[in-house]
């Protein structure tokens, strides 16, 4: 008995093989940490000087294309020099972006146009750390580890997204904005060191230097790898459909009640559920048929989401509503069971996550990983920015609940059709990775 609790924890031996990746998971665990304070706090921020939903959706899609062009450019980089050092250099720019903001705030000159030009700049760098950082992970530790160093990522995402904007939410309600992204530079530290102490990592096989001919090498390989594009178009669809967090001002504001403490619960809570879903991941890493799995994760994913919309028709219906719902008083009850259909859909997310990431770094050759990683960071991150403009838009025109409502119903109706027309996706083996 045991032994069976102890294979449902998470594998841990990426941490204890390898000193390098552990001293790189501190440091992006840290650092990620502070920049969800950055996050949430800009999107307060925003909302606070312009009281406008579509302008606090207007942070993640104004970064968009620049994130794209980073994404890519930055996978051609980490292919075709030295990744520890690719890192570094867009680790620099977001931490200098990151202590503008916080010089800009603290002598009252912050306004909306610089919230969302160094927004851009640090979802641009950030592109660029996370492709270095994920082609180098396979470097690191051996292959069989690759699914349990995927839970250590959620892990990471789980503390970042928990404590991150619930620590946002209370900083910005007592102390202001300007104490947050203080914090921020000061945690944003920890991943020089995390980076700064790995060993020089160069690509191996053919080295093709940034550009047209790099990215028309990657494309030509994206075409030919069935199983990597799906789970490209399936998190795509996910995270446009069903990714409301540009919403929860005005639902902290308008619906639940609570102000910016209600905004941090409800994005903590996706991470709450990514923390112990990563936590208690040990069949997950044993399961061999990724595809399956990532089919099945962002179902379950769609249905929470469909439940979210539900428990928003609920309180636009006052029920269960104390006598007055504002920034002092919420709607504890469906704010209680909002949070947790959301940390249902973060866990379900992770798991997805887990063998998308998983199947990246075990399926795409070495001479390719930093520019699939590059098109990947784009997706994981682009996805919800699309998300962001579709919540936010439907939402000025329906109601708060609408769009998530509809889009679960729409994620779960996609997936299972896309899979369904990809048999090959569906009998995807880890012993046996084809990309």
């Amino acid at each position: 008995m045991a032994r069976l609790r102890r294979d449902h924890f998470i594998d841990l031996r990426p941490l204890t093989t390898s000193p390098p990746f552990a001293r790189m998971w501190i440091g992006s665990t840290l650092a990620g940490l502070g920049g969800q304070l950055t996050l949430v706090a800009i999107m307060l921020h925003m909302y606070e000087l312009t009281t406008s939903t579509f302008a606090v959706s207007m942070i993640a899609v104004a970064g968009l294309v620049p994130m794209i062009f980073a994404g890519l450019y930055g996978g051609m980089l980490a292919d075709a020099f030295d990744r520890r050092r690719v890192a570094l250099i867009a680790a620099t720019v977001t931490f200098t972006s990151t202590t503008l903001l916080m010089a800009l705030t603290w002598t009252g000159t912050a306004s909306v146009a610089w919230l969302y030009v160094l927004a851009v700049v640090n979802s641009a760098a950030n592109s660029v750390v996370m492709a270095a950082r994920s082609a180098i992970v396979p470097r690191l530790i051996p292959a069989e580890l690759l699914p349990a160093a995927s839970a250590l990522g959620g892990i990471t995402s789980g503390i970042m997204v928990s404590v991150g904007p619930a620590a946002a939410g209370l900083l910005v309600a007592f102390t202001g904005y300007g104490w947050t992204y203080t914090i921020d530079v000061i945690m944003m530290s920890a991943l020089f060191l995390g980076l700064w102490t790995l060993p020089p990592i160069t690509p191996e096989g053919e080295i093709v230097r940034p550009g047209l001919r790099s990215l028309a090498d990657g494309w030509r390989f994206l075409r030919r790898a069935g199983n990597i594009r799906l789970q490209y178009i399936l998190d795509i669809t996910a995270m446009t459909f069903g990714q409301p967090i540009a919403l929860f001002p005005a639902i902290g504001a308008l619906l639940l009640g609570g102000g910016a403490i209600t905004t941090g619960i409800l994005t903590a809570a996706f991470a709450v559920g990514a923390f112990f879903s990563s936590l208690f991941s040990g069949p997950v890493g044993r399961y061999r048929w990724h595809g399956r799995g990532i089919e099945r994760a962002i179902i379950v994913y769609g249905a929470a989401i469909v439940a979210f919309g539900g428990v928003l028709a609920l309180a636009a219906l006052g029920v269960f509503a104390p006598a007055v719902v504002g920034e002092t008083s919420a709607n504890i009850a469906l704010l209680l069971l909002a949070a947790l259909t959301l940390a249902i859909a973060g866990g379900a997310d992770n798991v997805s996550a887990i063998y998308r990431s998983t199947m990246m770094q075990a399926a795409v050759p070495d001479t390719m990983r930093g520019r699939l990683q590059g098109v990947f960071i784009v997706v994981v991150a682009g996805g919800p920015r699309v998300g962001a403009l579709y919540a936010g838009v439907l939402s000025t025109f329906t109601a708060l609940w609408f769009p998530p409502l509809l889009g679960g119903f729409v994620i779960i109706a996609l997936v299972a059709l896309l899979v369904r027309l990809n048999p090959r996706f569906r009998a995807y083996d880890a012993a046996h990775p084809e990309p």
